[in-house]
């Protein structure tokens, strides 16, 4: 089959929203006759390919994710609890990605798992001082106070380091930054919400919805 190649660089944009728009342009200018077809390849496709990668392996994070917690806590109510940091940092990566008007593709799919572990990790620092107060004879709604006292300080001060040193690559227009900023807004946009919502909505879901009482060795990650 003959082919003519059409080659063109992409600059100050992310690849999957700027060949999205083409398409759609192209398609509505351009009737092809019987015979003829018009390909999208070279980089775009390679991100193609990875993105459908991902769909498999974004799955298989999450579920690697859930097998350690219920390894480590021994309580299924605890490991879906800190599991739901996943949708708290989800919400602020998709917020971020639509308030800077960035297309999700394989850069901001890294950042999201990248976001998730950050995001568990908060969620099993908080639920491991919750329960380190139970353990110690600390009444009920008493531990959960004290458990977010304790961890209140190095949950937003990791937070905010972490936002501020991701800040430079989310509003960079440098030469490679349409690879970058992707990532970092999502993982800004995550950790910002993961971080508020992790010390707000989940000792409260924990208060109505963990037992009252626990054995002495509950909850501590095993060794």
């Amino acid at each position: 089959q003959r082919r003519v190649a059409i080659k063109w660089s992409v600059r100050e944009r992310d690849m999957g929203g700027l060949v999205a728009e083409a398409i759609q342009k192209v398609d509505a200018a351009i009737h092809l006759p019987p015979g003829y077809r018009m390909l999208w390849s070279g980089r775009f496709e390679d991100q193609q390919r990875a993105l459908s990668r991902l769909t498999v392996i974004v799955p298989l994070v999450i579920f690697i994710i859930f097998v350690l917690l219920f390894g480590a806590f021994q309580s299924l109510g605890d490991s879906l609890l800190i599991m739901l940091n996943l949708p708290f940092a989800l919400i602020g990566g998709t917020l971020a990605l639509y308030l800077w008007r960035t297309t999700f593709n394989i850069s901001a799919a890294v950042g999201y798992i990248a976001v998730f572990g950050v995001s568990v990790l908060n969620g099993v620092v908080l639920v491991s001082s919750i329960r380190h107060a139970l353990d110690e004879g600390v009444a009920f709604r008493e531990a959960i106070v004290r458990g977010c006292e304790i961890r209140f300080r190095p949950i937003i001060v990791s937070g905010i380091v972490a936002v501020i040193g991701f800040l430079p690559a989310a509003l960079s227009h440098e030469i490679g930054a349409e690879i970058q900023r992707p990532l970092a807004r999502v993982v800004i946009g995550g950790l910002i919400s993961s971080t508020a919502l992790t010390l707000l909505v989940l000792p409260a879901i924990y208060a109505l919805f963990a037992p009252r009482e626990v054995p002495a060795n509950a909850g501590k990650p095993t060794t």
